[in-house]
């Protein structure tokens, strides 16, 4: 195999020469360190989670008589209303996403021209939305304690409430995240790489929150 800087004769070509054959050092495109560590504390989260998902149906499997009595008092099209809000959350988080990644972080015209929004508006809008369903929770959670479910009234209670109730911690993470993706932004000279990776890891974890609770809301609202 020839050097690129080799004749066949073995003579050293002249630097200018060698300009124009391969490059002598290759490009070695390689993935984002702070990308592959944040997705590897994601499945560090999806094993607690798992956990959480373990408890709930082994539990279930040894008292369903008490399931059968207390899923009939969850309001399922409320929770399923909530439930959409926190999807359509993902979706204008994604929107975030596209504009991070082509280094638009604000908006380029009027606040009701969505077409000119920038990072901070997208992600702004999610936060809102996911301040919605976590509102909507502390709603459902009240009414439930006037109803007699709370958190030591029974196994079930304990089990709903440890569920959900973890999910709604990383909902609030989620939240705080969004805040300080949206405060980077405003306070960075220029958004540069970091900036839009520190995005897309957050669009990362808040989309992973809401997998989470599509499941969570089949397996405890609409599995009897």
């Amino acid at each position: 195999m020839k050097l690129p800087c080799q004749l066949g004769n073995n003579r050293p070509v002249s630097t200018a020469t060698a300009s124009h054959s391969a490059p002598v050092h290759p490009v070695i495109n390689r993935p984002n360190t702070s990308t592959v560590g944040f997705i590897v504390w994601l499945g560090s989260e999806l094993m607690f989670f798992a956990a959480l998902f373990a408890m709930y149906f082994t539990i279930r499997s040894v008292a369903p008589e008490m399931w059968q009595e207390e899923t009939p008092k969850l309001a399922v099209p409320f929770a399923l209303a909530n439930t959409t809000v926190l999807v359509i959350s993902s979706i204008t988080c994604q929107f975030g996403v596209h504009k991070a990644e082509h280094f638009k972080p604000a908006r380029t015209g009027g606040i009701f021209e969505i077409g000119k929004w920038g990072m901070i508006e997208w992600y702004l809008l999610s936060f809102f939305l996911g301040s919605i369903f976590i509102g909507g929770q502390v709603f459902e959670y009240a009414t439930l304690v006037s109803e007699g479910v709370a958190l030591n009234s029974n196994a079930y209670g304990s089990v709903f409430y440890l569920t959900t109730g973890f999910h709604g911690l990383h909902v609030i993470g989620g939240l705080i995240a969004f805040l300080m993706v949206v405060g980077r932004a405003y306070g960075a000279k220029k958004f540069g790489h970091r900036e839009a990776t520190f995005a897309v890891c957050v669009s990362y974890y808040w989309h992973f929150v809401d997998v989470v609770w599509v499941a969570l809301f089949a397996v405890i609202y609409l599995l009897h």
